[in-house]
């Protein structure tokens, strides 16, 4: 096949930008519409983690196999096939009528979703072949993600003031429509290796070892705990995880090859995606949560506010695009974990003494996460060879999905728990204001307020900065650990880079 023209490679890369800004706007545009959607469709507490967690936790699960098939039919055709059902996903989606039809067209979404994430980073790898502007490429993409998770909480603000909430579900329609014929123009056909089977059993083992994983967080945190649908689901994925391992072993051509992960710096890189996302996730869901709940934002007022994280992130991740033949991988992962850990405990520091220190902690965190999220993908990438290249796009997007999945589950169960156990023994809170906050609330509007209110949201504020600092931990050890496995050679890109064979 001969090389690509400038200008069609750029604007491939604005086409699958395209499919990956829609991928990541349905992470991060609930995170407003939570308590929207709560209300309109009676969900319950768990069903409301649920409606969140089906999307994350269906894509984790299928991109491994996702990004293999890819490379057997052609990453073209499987983002041609990732668009489709991810526009009728969202009609769906927008005209649900419950809480589980909504949960079961979130899981039909992240179908669509695994089918494109792996082939948006695969096509820019196949497509740009000159180093330098390879990395450029990917630090766009690294942003275009950043953009989605900063537009996704103001979409779904501004999207809740006008209309209903199905609005969140539709704007995903056009965007669709406009890429689809793109890609069919510019998209490359590649180089299918249709030799290599594709294994199924592999891909589904994976999806029970994370849903059984997530289901053990949600049991054993939640209040009530939960201990033998914990125990039952941790499990299942434990003995899915070593069957997935075992089977792995077994295959000629394995869904996932372990030997990639002894690369030093490929193994950095996607611990760096794993925290990172955790991160953004986290910090984005607790405070858009709290600040509607207990200072009273609209939806669009707390979608601003978190989106300065993300849109603090975008000048260090193109500058870091730039500058990591110069500096190399370590300054800008495990530099940028610290930065972000800095920036989280001074929102955690700062919330009650006023707005100014949250917004400076979300822009310091948006720093830090932007130069670290910014290598990742080059990391990952740039250190396996052109027919692992599906493979490490899924092993990325894996990472990133699993960040921002084990984020959700592990604090807004955890914060769940932490809201419960921070009330008083009083009896005139009412039994449904322990539940949770919404709850106390709607019960505050129906019956009217009583002192066990503020109480309510004292206890609430609690939560909020316990799980500030679960965030805060999370990345202080990835700051630690990436660090340490970036000494040396491995820090540094050129030298770095000597794929896996």
């Amino acid at each position: 096949m001969s090389p690509m023209t400038q200008t069609r490679r750029w604007l491939l890369l604005l086409t699958v930008a395209g499919g990956l800004l829609l991928v990541t706007l349905d992470n991060s545009v609930l995170y407003t519409a939570l308590p929207t959607l709560t209300e309109a469709l009676g969900a319950s507490a768990s069903q409301s983690l649920w409606i969140i967690n089906a999307y994350p936790l269906v894509m984790a699960g299928l991109l491994l196999g996702a990004g293999t098939l890819g490379d057997r039919i052609g990453h073209r055709r499987m983002f041609l096939i990732g668009q489709v059902l991810f526009g009728v996903a969202s009609l769906a989606a927008a005209f649900s009528a419950t809480a589980e039809q909504l949960i079961a067209a979130r899981a039909f979404l992240a179908v669509g979703a695994a089918a494109m994430m792996p082939a948006t980073l695969a096509l820019i790898g196949l497509t740009f072949q000159d180093p330098r502007e390879r990395n450029f490429a990917i630090a766009i993409w690294g942003s275009v993600a950043l953009i989605g998770a900063a537009l996704g909480p103001i979409i779904g603000g501004l999207l809740l003031q006008h209309f209903w909430w199905g609005a969140v579900f539709l704007i995903n329609v056009p965007v669709v429509l406009l890429t689809l014929p793109a890609t069919l123009w510019l998209a490359p056909n590649g180089v299918r290796d249709t030799t290599r089977p594709w294994d199924l059993p592999s891909s589904l083992l994976a999806l029970v070892t994370l849903s059984g994983l997530v289901l053990a967080i949600k049991s054993l945190i939640a209040t009530p705990v939960s201990a033998v649908t914990g125990s039952v689901a941790f499990a299942v994925a434990v003995a899915g995880g070593w069957a997935f391992v075992r089977r792995q072993g077994r295959l000629s051509y394995p869904l996932l090859d372990f030997g990639i992960f002894r690369n030093p710096t490929f193994l950095a890189g996607t611990l760096s995606a794993i925290v990172t996302l955790f991160a953004l996730a986290g910090l984005q869901l607790l405070t858009t949560q709290r600040f509607q709940l207990v200072a009273g934002f609209t939806p669009l007022h707390a979608g601003l506010l978190v989106s300065v994280a993300a849109l603090g992130a975008l000048p260090s991740a193109l500058l870091g695009g730039g500058f990591l033949h110069r500096v190399g991988f370590r300054p800008l992962i495990s530099g940028g974990l610290a930065c972000a850990a800095a920036g989280v405990a001074l929102v955690a520091v700062g919330f009650q003494h006023g707005l100014p220190w949250v917004i400076a902690g979300m822009a310091l965190t948006g720093v830090g996460t932007g130069a670290a999220i910014s290598v990742a993908s080059t990391a990952i990438i740039g250190n396996v060879p052109a027919y692992r290249v599906g493979m490490a796009s899924s092993v990325e997007e894996v990472a990133y999905e699993f960040g921002g999945l084990f984020a959700v589950a592990l604090l807004g169960s955890l914060g769940a728990a932490l809201y419960g156990m921070s009330l008083p023994a009083d009896p005139t809170i009412p039994e449904a204001a322990r539940q949770g906050l919404v709850q106390a609330l709607h019960l505050a509007q129906v019956e009217g307020a009583g002192s066990w209110l503020s109480t309510a949201r004292h206890a609430y504020d609690a939560s909020y900065h316990w799980g500030l600092w679960v965030i805060v931990g999370v990345l202080v050890a990835g700051a630690a650990v990436t660090g340490r496995l970036l000494r040396g050679d491995a820090g540094h890109p050129v030298a770095a880079m000597n794929p896996v064979h």
